[in-house]
Order: C-alpha cells, then sequence, then structure tokens
C-alpha cells in the first residue's frame, strides 16, 4: 500500500476512533445526569424541621370533645381547601395517642388566635407544663355547631365535621366541612416564625 493511502487510512482510523469515543463520553455523561436527577436527595429530618422554621405560620388551636374528653393543641399547619363548600384541613402529629380523639369524635374546631392570646398558645403547646385536661380552664369556651370547643373572642373560629382524614408519614391531616363558624373583632395576628411568636 502506498504511503499516502497508508496515512489517509491512518487518519480515517483515528477520526472513527475519536469520533466513537466522544460518543462514548457523551452517553456516559447523560446517564451519570439522569441518575444524579432521579436519586432522592438526602435530608435529615433536623435540617428540613430547620428550613421549615423559616415559614411563617399563622398560630390556632384545634380542638375537639367526645363525651365528657376535650382535647386542644396549638398547631400551624392548618389552611383552607374550598370555599365551596368551605373547606380546611389541620395536621396533627401522630406520635402522641391523645390526638386520636379527633378523628374519633369526627369533629374539631380551628381556632385562629390573636396576638393578645399568645398565652393561650403556650398553654395548648404544652409549653406551660399545663395538663391537658386542664387547659380548658383557661380562655372562654363555648360550643356552636359539631360541639367542639370554640374559643371567644378567637379572630375566626370554624367549626367542622370531619370528611376525611390522612395517614402521612409522621402526621395525620384532617379535612373538615365547615359547619359553622363566627368572626371576631379585628386585631392583629399571632404568628410562629423562626422558632418564636410574633404579631402581625
Amino acid at each position: 500500500m502506498r504511503s499516502k493511502e497508508k496515512d489517509r487510512l491512518a487518519v480515517c482510523v483515528f477520526v472513527i476512533a475519536a469520533y466513537i469515543l466522544s460518543v462514548s463520553v457523551y452517553v456516559y455523561a447523560v446517564k451519570s445526569l439522569e441518575n444524579f436527577v432521579s436519586r432522592p436527595l438526602a435530608l435529615d429530618p433536623l435540617s428540613y424541621r430547620d428550613a421549615m422554621s423559616r415559614l411563617a405560620g399563622h398560630v390556632h388551636i384545634v380542638t375537639t370533645a367526645e363525651g365528657s374528653v376535650r382535647r386542644g393543641v396549638t398547631i400551624t399547619a392548618a389552611c383552607s381547601v374550598s370555599d365551596d363548600p368551605p373547606t380546611v384541613l389541620v395536621c396533627l402529629n401522630l406520635a402522641n395517642p391523645r390526638n386520636r380523639i379527633f378523628v374519633e369524635s369526627g369533629r374539631f374546631a380551628l381556632n385562629v388566635l390573636a396576638a393578645d392570646q399568645m398565652d393561650l398558645a403556650h398553654v395548648f403547646s404544652g409549653r406551660d407544663g399545663i395538663e391537658p385536661e386542664l387547659r380548658f380552664d383557661y380562655g372562654n369556651w363555648t360550643t356552636l355547631s359539631t360541639g367542639a370547643p370554640v374559643l371567644s373572642r378567637a379572630l375566626a373560629a370554624f367549626d367542622c365535621e370531619i370528611i376525611d382524614s390522612k395517614a402521612i408519614a409522621t402526621h395525620m391531616v384532617l379535612f373538615g366541612k365547615v359547619m359553622a363558624m363566627e368572626i371576631g373583632d379585628p386585631r392583629e395576628a399571632l404568628v410562629y416564625f423562626h422558632r418564636d411568636y410574633h404579631t402581625l
């Protein structure tokens, strides 16, 4: 074979080899990227809670009653689901067996706290060490439609019948159809942000 033809053949072989190598590298890179994107991000619960502490939330007391037993818990995890029919949801920790009463009773009241009701937020969060059965000695409570305790002078109170509940990971999500409602006097709201109470 002539020298020029050998040189041309060598160049062709080199170009083809380089092309195959570049395609292989591209395919490997794409596969690696796909694996990286599809791989779930490992988040530890503490870091997640730290991030969520930057999410400001309105402070509520969610209550229920079954017979002579009443239960109330301070929460921020609550929101509107629909206005037709009026529906709200609340989230409660499954780790506390006392919260089972909410599902068993089939009802709850979502009481929206004002800034001047911070002491009640402390009481119903357990921060003050007051036993659950004594917490309703604080504040003035009444009932509307379902029998769930409703806080007098709350910014708003939504008395609900539970229409659905979902256990999701560590929490129980309750969906409540609003059966009755009270709107209090307009005042500053109580907000929880960065692990402390604030007013708005």
